[in-house]
């Protein structure tokens, strides 16, 4: 299976092509309302077209804005997942010049302006994490703290303080969840427990 990438930042590319000007927007998404509200703020009103994808897990929608079925929205999301990508969205934005590109056009306008914005942009490697909470007594607190702050892709976020110490929520990485089990039992000799949320 191959791992998928997002993109570190948002990017921009810009071709014409018989005198149409083409404009490609793409950025990382966590959702399908992220996705939405960036569409949402760079579509331009003074286009001919705003036409889009986004890919986000297994969901994925497109859209083709006027522009004749099948080619404009779709070959954008063919960029997208030519390139590997998950939870990204694209527009590309279209000022019609005066010469009709015939579909065959389009499909290769609206997907060359996506892919190659998408081509030149800098990407990251999704990793599938499992949410944890650890539980952990006020005494060993900062020293797991510290030991799991500095395991790679470890996300930890503020401790919640309980009577009896505190609950560390996280998000760990899938392939090191037993590692990390251990290393917390370890740390503090058992007082502290890890526990997958579901």
């Amino acid at each position: 299976m191959t791992n998928l990438k997002t993109l570190v930042a948002p990017v921009t590319a810009r071709q014409e092509i018989k005198k149409s000007r083409f404009v490609a927007f793409a950025a990382p998404v966590a959702d399908e309302a992220e996705a939405k509200e960036f569409i949402a703020s760079h579509s331009d009103t003074t286009a001919t077209h705003n036409c889009w994808a986004w890919h986000i897990g297994q969901s994925y929608r497109f859209s083709d804005d006027g522009e004749p079925g099948g080619t404009a929205g779709r070959p954008i999301l063919q960029a997208i997942e030519g390139q590997g990508l998950d939870r990204v969205a694209v527009l590309v934005t279209r000022w019609f010049g005066g010469v009709l590109l015939g579909s065959g056009g389009l499909v290769r306008a609206y997907g060359g302006t996506a892919a190659l914005a998408l081509r030149g942009a800098e990407t990251m490697e999704l990793v599938e994490t499992v949410p944890a909470l650890i539980a952990c007594p006020f005494g060993d607190l900062s020293l797991v703290q510290a030991r799991l702050g500095a395991l790679a892709g470890v996300e930890m976020q503020a401790p919640h303080f309980t009577a009896s110490g505190a609950e560390l929520p996280a998000a760990i990485p899938k392939a090191m969840v037993a590692d990390v089990t251990r290393l917390v039992a370890d740390l503090t000799s058992g007082r502290a427990t890890l526990m997958e949320i579901d």
